[in-house]
């Protein structure tokens, strides 16, 4: 239950994705090409921030922080590379299947918004270091650009 409760924040931005998409379904061929290339940096910043969370107990801490017991290594781990993964094919497919790649891609950019958020509020009201905090920053400025870049990108259907 506590795993259910601590990703309960990535369900709701997982919906705000779902809407955009579903709101916003038509990409115009031309803007493809740089939304892989920035795409594809967030994707790097995501793997390096996994890395940042993971070493330093992202899923240990941040349950500990809402009073829940620490997530099993393993879930983070594998829900981190699952992610990871569904966001290269998104990258790999957007040319041939943008209506399907989209939402990911969506999730990507909001997603990387709230953990540029996220983290440093954590560090700054416990007064330390907070799991993931250094590559956060990087991670929710290029997330601001990919979202800037999708809604430029998409519009709604005529």
């Amino acid at each position: 239950m506590n795993i259910v409760i601590g990703t309960s924040g990535l369900f709701l931005l997982c919906l705000v994705a779902v809407f955009l998409t579903l709101s916003r379904p038509v990409l115009a061929n031309e803007a493809v090409a740089k939304i892989r290339k920035l795409s594809a940096i967030l994707l790097s910043l995501h793997i390096i921030h996994f890395a940042e969370e993971y070493v330093y107990q992202f899923f240990i801490q941040f349950p500990a922080m809402l009073g829940l017991e620490p997530w099993p290594e393993e879930f983070f781990a594998l829900f981190n590379i699952l992610w990871i993964m569904v966001w290269a094919l998104a990258i790999l497919g957007i040319r041939l299947y943008p209506r399907i790649s989209i939402f990911p891609l969506w999730f990507l950019a909001i997603a990387s918004v709230a953990n540029g958020l996220f983290h440093p509020l954590i560090s700054i009201t416990q007064a330390e270091y907070f799991p993931g905090l250094m590559s956060s920053v990087f991670v929710g400025i290029v997330g601001v650009l990919l979202l800037q870049r999708l809604f430029r990108a998409t519009k709604t259907a005529e």
